[in-house]
């Protein structure tokens, strides 16, 4: 599967815009959305390759926009990584339950993120 267009869901817009610009300097088309409701209507729309997304958001945190993502028609073949500053093991484990297919700690590297990112190639 090729990626090339890949959307950041972040609610805090200074970790929206580092892993933009991470995947942008990489060569990857990205949509941003600042809470989960947006990214499940830009998921529909625009129709992305690949979805890091934040878990701890106000409006829908990241397991619930997850876990509509993965069981939705429109959206359940596009790879989710959550992206967290929780480092437990019980939250990587639930994060799967979800149907994320991968988990990326912050503070994160840009290897951090393109290496993830080649586990979808």
């Amino acid at each position: 599967m090729a990626i090339n267009k890949i959307m950041v869901v972040d609610d805090v817009a200074t970790d929206r815009m580092h892993l933009r610009e991470i995947l942008t300097d990489a060569g990857y088309l990205v949509v941003t959305a600042a809470s989960g409701k947006e990214a499940l209507n830009l998921a529909v729309s625009d129709k992305p390759d690949l979805i890091f997304l934040d878990i701890v958001m106000d409006d829908m945190d990241g397991y619930q926009a997850c876990r509509k993502l993965t069981s939705g028609e429109a959206t359940k073949d596009i790879p989710v990584v959550m992206v967290s500053a929780n480092k437990q093991k019980v939250d990587k484990l639930w994060a799967q339950k979800q149907g994320a297919r991968a988990y990326v700690t912050k503070p994160y590297t840009t290897d951090d993120i393109t290496n993830q990112i080649q586990k979808f190639r």
